[in-house]
């Protein structure tokens, strides 16, 4: 989609995947600060917006507000083709593609969450959620790294971005058995030396 994006940003937040998505396609875009700390995502005005009050918080040059991480970067790896960010559509590489783009809000999140924040607590019941277990999380990831350069293959997709942020973030918050991982280190290596990344890292 043509045209200038506006994206509601606060720094150090998942805002950040939706602001590197937006370097890797080279979209024309703003950035809209918003202040966590002062509540100003609780405002009315934002609320009516996006009523979770949160960010990523992305507007579409014809006034769509997105939501949600991993939409907006499957929406906007469509809408850049030449960026070559996504499989063609109906190809057991998008197939794959769509697994680890969702593989990191839906599993490798809520389990990075649950053992960080719950170190005193009984581990949920694997049946319970859909991530099962951190470390059957982390195992997968690396049994995939362990074959390919990227979740995806050999070729950077949206969802490497989508798995390498999160692992990223991991790491930084000392989320455990991540910086033991050769794999997953190489791998966080690979998609922070991205150009678009070190954009992304811009002060606001």
């Amino acid at each position: 989609m043509l045209g200038r994006y506006k994206l509601y940003f606060k720094p150090q937040t998942r805002a950040f995947v939706a602001r590197w998505m937006l370097e890797e396609v080279q979209a024309d875009y703003e950035l809209a600060a918003i202040d966590l700390e002062a509540g100003e995502n609780r405002a009315p005005a934002f609320l009516a917006i996006n009523p979770m009050g949160k960010v990523p918080t992305l507007i579409l040059p014809d006034g769509t507000v997105m939501t949600e991480s991993a939409a907006i970067l499957a929406h906007l790896a469509d809408c850049f083709p030449e960026a070559s960010l996504a499989p063609e559509i109906g190809t057991s590489a998008r197939a794959i593609y769509y697994r680890w783009l969702f593989f990191a809000p839906s599993c490798l999140e809520p389990a990075t969450v649950d053992v960080m924040m719950r170190k005193d607590s009984e581990p949920l019941p694997k049946h319970a959620v859909g991530w099962g277990s951190y470390d059957d999380v982390v195992d997968t990831v690396e049994g995939q790294l362990d074959r390919a350069a990227y979740v995806t293959g050999e070729t950077f997709t949206a969802a490497d971005l989508a798995v390498g942020a999160a692992l990223w973030w991991m790491t930084q918050f000392g989320a455990p058995r991540m910086a033991q991982s050769q794999a997953i280190q190489s791998f966080i290596g690979r998609v922070t030396a991205r150009d678009a990344f070190k954009r992304a890292q811009a002060a606001v």
